[in-house]
C-alpha cells in the first residue's frame, strides 16, 4: 500500500513539474524556429533573437523594465529592512498592527492597487511616467521584503546587538557590524522577490505609467494577439538571465560556506 502511494505521489509530482515547465520549454524551442510558426519547427535559426536585438522598441522595453526593477529592489529592499528592524524593536501591539497593516498589499487584487495609485497620482496632479511607476513599485514591494526580513529577526538572539553596545558600537555599527550579518539570508530572499514582482508585474505598471513608456510585459501583451516569434526569443533570453541570477545567488554563498567549513575543519586537524 506504502508503495502504490508512493509511486502515485511520484506520478503526481512530475505532472506537476511538467504542468509548469514544458510550456518554458516550448517557448524556448520555437525561439529557435527558422519561421514564424509556433507549431510546425522548420529548421534552427537565430534570425528572431537578431530581429530582437535590433528592434528599438523592443530595447527600450527592456532598459525600462531593468531600471525600474532594480531601482525599485535597491529602495525598498533598504526600507523594508529598515522598518523590519525598528519593528522587531517595537511593542507588540504596535507591531502586530503594522504587521497587519503591510499584509494589506500582498492581500489587495492588483487591479484594486492600480487604481489606488493611478487615482493617487492624478488627484495629485502629478504626470504619470517612469518616476511614478517606479514609485508604485517600490510601494508594493517593500511589503514582501518586510515579510522576508523579520522571521530572520525573529530567530536571531536580541541580546547580540545589546552586547554590541555594550562594548561600544554605536547603534548604526550594531546594525551594520551584527544584525545585518545575521540577517542577510532574509534580505537576499526579499531583494529576489522584489525584483521578480518588479520585473513581472502588468497591471500596476499599466495604470500608473505614460504614454512612450512600457516595461517587458506590456511590450509583450501589445503584440500578443499577432504572431510575433521575437518575443519567445525576448522570453528566452529574459528566463536565461533570472535563472542565471538564481542560480548565482544559491550557489554562490553555498560554495563559500562550504569553503569555510573546510577551513575550519583543516585547522581544526592542525590543532588535534
Amino acid at each position: 500500500m506504502e508503495k502504490k502511494n508512493s509511486r502515485w505521489s511520484t506520478i503526481g509530482f512530475w505532472l506537476i513539474i511538467a504542468f509548469f515547465y514544458l510550456p518554458i520549454l516550448y517557448v524556448i524551442f520555437f525561439s529557435f524556429n527558422r519561421s514564424k510558426s509556433l507549431t510546425n519547427f522548420t529548421g534552427f535559426s537565430l534570425r528572431w533573437y537578431e530581429r530582437m536585438f535590433s528592434s528599438r522598441p523592443i530595447l527600450e522595453a527592456v532598459g525600462v523594465t531593468f531600471a525600474c526593477a532594480v531601482i525599485a529592489t535597491a529602495v525598498s529592499t533598504v526600507a523594508g529592512t529598515i522598518t523590519a528592524i525598528g519593528l522587531s524593536k517595537s511593542k507588540k501591539v504596535l507591531r502586530e498592527a503594522i504587521q497587519q497593516v503591510n499584509n494589506l498589499p500582498m492581500l489587495n487584487p492588483d487591479i484594486v492597487t492600480a487604481i489606488g495609485f493611478m487615482l493617487f497620482f492624478t488627484s495629485l496632479r502629478i504626470q504619470t511616467g517612469f518616476i511614478t511607476m517606479v514609485l508604485a513599485h517600490i510601494a508594493f514591494c517593500i511589503p514582501y521584503v518586510i515579510l522576508s526580513v523579520m522571521p530572520r529577526l525573529r530567530a536571531m538572539d536580541p541580546n547580540m546587538a545589546e552586547a554590541a553596545l555594550d562594548l561600544g558600537c554605536t547603534p548604526m555599527q550594531a546594525i551594520r557590524k551584527v544584525i545585518i550579518p545575521q540577517i542577510k539570508p532574509g534580505i537576499v530572499s526579499g531583494a529576489l522577490v522584489a525584483f521578480t514582482m518588479s520585473f513581472d508585474d502588468f497591471v500596476i505598471s499599466l495604470f500608473t505609467t505614460g504614454p512612450g513608456v512600457s516595461n517587458i510585459s506590456m511590450y509583450v501583451y501589445a503584440n500578443v494577439k499577432r504572431v510575433n516569434p521575437t518575443i519567445n526569443a525576448l522570453s528566452t533570453v529574459v528566463i536565461v538571465i533570472l535563472t542565471a541570477v538564481l542560480i548565482a545567488v544559491n550557489v554562490i554563498p553555498a560554495r563559500r560556506a562550504k569553503k569555510k567549513e573546510m577551513e575550519h575543519g583543516k585547522v581544526a586537524a592542525v590543532h588535534d
